[in-house]
């Protein structure tokens, strides 16, 4: 592990002698103990805040100013994603890096439609973290080759052109709704999460069941938990 840090600090050299400002968003405490010791037993990289729902980040990010935020995409309160437009549109020039355990295939690509610059999964070493960390620092798109190699694939071919399943066809807002369903959430408990109204929670129910050709209510149901337990 030491020799790949090594390896990666020779790398990437900050463009002044300021270490690089850090904040961490996750909604687990001994998750972000553990990004906050990776990160500053590299020396040459300090954190500079920790937050567990969007609110406490954005307001962290606006008053801090960081050059890169570790955002986890299942926040406490609120969203990942939406955190990430807000930071884009409030806080410019920090730099977004997500973290977490969520499958790549289903977050990364809609992660950088809303402005992240990487995306890498918590169970990876943290050699790889830290290797992420230094790609978005010095300004690169950070992804594994296996999603690399489908982004490609997915411009070459042209959208229309892939079998995009009917999970890949709902909004961002859509899917964070279907994942909250399937762990098994109330509506009201969903719309509070999101700090959003009930109606505004079912008409997402709705469209979501017009794009998975879902009749009911329960069917709605089985579908996310179902989705729930392959998408741990």
């Amino acid at each position: 592990m030491t020799q790949g840090r090594l390896r990666s600090r020779e790398a990437w050299q900050p463009a002044t002698a300021r270490k690089p400002r850090i904040v961490i968003v996750d909604d687990h405490p001994l998750v972000r103990s553990g990004m906050v010791e990776i990160v500053t037993q590299e020396g040459n990289m300090e954190v500079v805040g920790e937050a567990g729902t969007a609110a406490e980040a954005l307001s962290l990010v606006l008053d801090k100013k960081p050059d890169l935020v570790l955002v986890d995409i299942t926040l406490r309160e609120g969203s990942g994603l939406e955190l990430i437009r807000q930071i884009k549109a409030s806080a410019p020039s920090s730099r977004v890096l997500v973290v977490s355990m969520h499958d790549e295939n289903l977050y990364a690509e809609r992660a950088l439609h809303a402005g992240a610059m990487g995306y890498v999964n918590k169970q990876e070493p943290p050699e790889s973290v830290v290797r992420a960390i230094r790609q978005v620092l010095a300004g690169k798109i950070r992804l594994s080759d296996r999603m690399s190699e489908r982004i490609l694939h997915r411009v070459v071919a042209g959208e229309d052109a892939l079998d995009m399943s009917p999970v890949d066809r709902l909004s961002d807002r859509e899917l964070e709704v279907l994942h909250l369903i399937g762990q098994g959430m109330t509506t009201r408990r969903i719309a509070e999460k999101l700090h959003l109204s009930v109606k505004t929670i079912d008409t997402y129910r709705e469209h979501i069941k017009t794009k998975l050709n879902l009749k009911t209510a329960n069917e709605l149901i089985r579908f996310a938990v179902q989705w729930v337990l392959e998408h741990p």
